[in-house]
């Protein structure tokens, strides 16, 4: 794939910065520095990169609000709002976060009635009395955006431990109000075949963190009462397909074996005794890539592309992606774009976008006009915003 001829973009950075120290001199200073754009072609249609907000420590985590402002999540623990191109300082009243190894401040979500609410809820990793563990807060977000209010911690998973990995953690909110999240195995495969074991699973709540009745455990103990499916590894991307309400999760595997699901309840993904990789070791893992009674993944990635966020995209902006899965890697610093069929929903192609361009991508969702909206997980981190080139064409 190559880009359109033009500067490299710290030259294009430096220019900007050339201008406004000059228009400073010139008693121009209202006017702002212009932001670095980028024109890529793709398979189907031609895109335009402009960089949002930078100098942000590894956002996470981003929502879009009523009013157009982005909400971002930095793992080292910060909440901020990006207006009008303005990022905000921190946010008060976040949950103290433990920001160890790749723990820390995660996803955002927004209530369903947020417009009226104001309610989000925040996925992050926590200390307690054994270890680090992932939890979920609800908490009310100021009218001026300031500051969150009504704080609660709404789920706590129930056993923690002492490493740094795999705390998940998208949070995806349906349809009927009740929030879908994901635990990562903790770096302990075994947990996530353990039912009763909130690690290495999708789980689901109600907003004020109860378990929903139709849950599989919900009404027995054989398992904990949040879990909704198991047997992942680390999903770290979770979404739903806003117009069929199909529910897409995508998780790291080991040396190969990242992995595309379609997590319904009760069912088993397999992790560890089934997965298209192999241990880091280079040994092999589990029984193979199938056995009875675990479900299959919908698409697989041998090598590992180090999957983050996920989006299906359904807007205006690009109707030659309708449909299609979106999903940020981290690996190979890419965006994939999976090509669905619109009646089996099996997977037709692939299409990789950006690889290395823009450093690693931890998120990506589609903002309501349409555009492309992507974190990129550095300790510069920046906020991307795809849109479609004027002409359309390649």
């Amino acid at each position: 794939m190559t880009k359109t001829t033009r500067p490299p973009r710290l030259a294009v950075r430096m220019m900007a910065l050339s201008g406004l120290c000059a228009a400073l001199v010139t008693g121009m200073a209202t006017l702002p520095a212009a932001h670095a754009r980028d024109t890529v072609p793709t398979q189907k249609v031609s895109v335009d990169v402009e960089v949002l907000a930078s100098g942000l420590d590894h956002p996470w985590g981003l929502e879009v609000l009523p009013d157009g402002a982005i909400l971002i999540t930095e793992r080292s623990g910060a909440l901020r709002l990006l207006r009008e191109g303005a990022l905000s300082g921190p946010i008060s009243g976040v949950p103290t976060v433990a920001a160890r190894g790749q723990g820390g401040l995660l996803d955002v979500a927004l209530a369903n009635d947020f417009a009226q609410s104001r309610i989000l809820f925040l996925s992050y990793s926590t200390r307690g009395d054994d270890g680090l563990g992932t939890a979920i807060a609800r908490a009310r977000l100021s009218e001026n955006g300031g500051a969150l209010t009504d704080v609660t911690e709404i789920f706590r998973m129930n056993r923690f431990s002492g490493n740094g990995r795999h705390f998940g953690s998208r949070i995806a909110v349906a349809g009927d109000n009740t929030i879908y999240f994901t635990i990562g195995d903790r770096g302990d495969a075994d947990r996530a075949q353990d039912w009763n074991d909130h690690a290495g699973a999708v789980l689901r709540i109600n907003p004020d963190g109860s378990a929903p009745a139709d849950n599989p455990f919900a009404q027995s103990s054989a398992g904990a009462s949040e879990i909704w499916s198991k047997g992942h590894r680390n999903a770290q991307g979770m979404t739903f397909d806003p117009k069929s309400g199909t529910l897409y999760a995508v998780e790291h595997g080991a040396r190969g074996g990242d992995e595309v699901n379609l997590p319904r309840r009760g069912l088993n993904f397999g992790w560890p005794v089934i997965s298209y990789g192999r241990h880091y070791s280079g040994a092999e893992i589990g029984v193979g890539s199938a056995a009875e009674g675990y479900e299959q993944p919908l698409h697989y990635w041998d090598p590992s592309i180090a999957p983050g966020g996920m989006a299906v995209y359904r807007g205006e902006m690009f109707p030659e992606w309708d449909g299609d899965l979106l999903v940020a890697a981290l690996k190979f610093q890419l965006l994939v774009r999976l090509d669905l069929d619109d009646e089996s929903g099996e997977v037709l192609g692939e299409e990789r976008l950006f690889k290395g361009d823009y450093g690693r991508i931890r998120d990506v969702i589609v903002a309501p006009d349409g555009a492309v909206l992507m974190a990129t997980d550095e300790g510069d981190g920046e906020i991307l915003r795809l849109s479609r080139t004027p002409d359309g064409g390649n």
